[in-house]
């Protein structure tokens, strides 16, 4: 199939740590500019998966294309289209937000009055310009991960990825910043995904992809899996027919 029109292609990937199979032959297709939600009970393998799409793992079985570049065959153009949210915080605490940022634009080789066009549009983006001069410790949990998105957007990516960005936030937050990511997606044309355990964060018109136990149950638009049910219900319904 072609990579044209994708942003994130993921072919037959499977993956296993000793005798645990983490994912079987994953199949996931993320067009570009949508918004998808990987949706999955912990454990279901969606920190292995970022972790195969991030590099942090090598990808012993299948193939996965960013932004049409082949991790495995082009792994530099590639991982350089990809924007990431971890899901622990990996902000230095002891530098001011501005300072954070600064220091990721220069790894990816920005600097000068270019470096700081971007810091200040990626601050603008989602909102945290005023507190550019605050040290990381100092923010809330919120602002910490309104840091993180605004850090990994410095170097311009094509596809942003989000690991469980909302755990250990307070309800306002965890809205707020699934609120701005989705804007970014329709105001700018990013691609991303977005793993989560939590059904309420994803809405209707989002794709979604349903994993559990290492195997995707079901990729579709959100509001035709749950169809005239609860989202949550019809989740619950599948994990459980194959626990």
């Amino acid at each position: 199939m072609s990579s044209a029109g994708f942003g994130i292609q993921v072919d037959r990937v499977s993956y296993r740590y000793a005798q645990r199979v983490a994912l079987d032959k994953v199949v996931l297709r993320v067009e570009s500019g949508h918004f998808c939600a990987l949706l999955g009970p912990n454990g279901a393998g969606k920190s292995t998966l970022f972790a195969l799409l991030t590099r942090l793992f090598v990808t012993p079985q299948g193939r996965i294309r960013i932004a049409g570049f082949d991790l495995g065959d082009q792994p530099r153009r590639a991982l350089a289209r990809l924007g990431v949210v971890f899901q622990q915080s990996t902000l230095d605490l002891d530098l001011t937000v501005y300072r954070n940022l600064r220091y990721f634009a220069a790894l990816h080789g920005l600097a000068g009055r270019s470096a700081e066009r971007r810091i200040q549009a990626a601050l603008d983006r989602v909102d945290m310009r005023e507190r550019a001069g605050e040290r990381a410790r100092e923010l809330s949990g919120g602002h910490r991960r309104r840091t993180e998105i605004a850090r990994a957007l410095v170097h311009a990516p094509d596809v942003l990825l989000l690991d469980e960005p909302t755990v250990g936030l307070d309800a306002a937050s965890r809205a707020s910043i699934t609120e701005q990511v989705h804007t970014l997606c329709s105001d700018e044309g990013l691609t991303v995904l977005w793993a989560t355990h939590l059904v309420d964060e994803v809405r209707a018109q989002d794709d979604l992809v349903i994993l559990h136990q290492g195997r995707v149950l079901r990729q579709d638009l959100a509001g035709r899996i749950a169809g005239d049910k609860p989202l949550s219900e019809v989740f619950l319904a599948m994990t459980a027919s194959t626990s």
